[in-house]
């Protein structure tokens, strides 16, 4: 299981380090295979390779009507392997649509991690926090 937020910058050239506490996971799980792929609330997803194929696996059966939603998450999806120096690189299509600069944030959420444009994250979580909390979390003791 994927926590934890780490504030990362990204290079000229869109390579990212992945943080020391995910490396050893990441290769054991995977061997450093990863997928990315587009979010519907405009970050990236960033997948190990067995939790993308589950993940993929479950797109692909959604019927017909969500077609174009097929479309974002199967024909955005890059496969990337974390090199020799222990870094990534994002694709400058999926930087563009995520609107990534040099500052990031990679969150760790579960199974996967988002990662988000520092400033866009910023703004995202002011928003999340300042509206009412959703049914399901009404009766959840914090």
């Amino acid at each position: 299981m994927f926590q934890g937020a780490s504030a990362l910058a990204m290079d000229a050239k869109g390579r990212l380090s992945v943080p020391t506490r995910h490396r050893e996971v990441l290769q054991a799980l995977c061997a450093g295979q990863l997928t990315l792929t587009k979010h519907p609330e405009g970050c990236l997803m960033v997948f190990p390779r067995p939790a993308w194929e589950n993940f993929r696996d479950r797109i692909a059966a959604l019927p017909m009507s969500a077609s174009g939603w097929k479309r974002v998450f199967l024909g955005n999806a890059q496969d990337v392997e974390i090199d020799s120096a222990a870094r990534i690189l994002i694709a400058p299509e999926l930087r563009a649509s995520a609107a990534l600069q040099k500052d990031v944030m990679l969150l760790g959420m579960g199974s996967h991690f988002e990662l988000w444009d520092a400033a866009a994250y910023a703004a995202h979580e002011a928003q999340v926090m300042q509206s009412e909390l959703p049914d399901a979390l009404k009766d959840f003791s914090f």
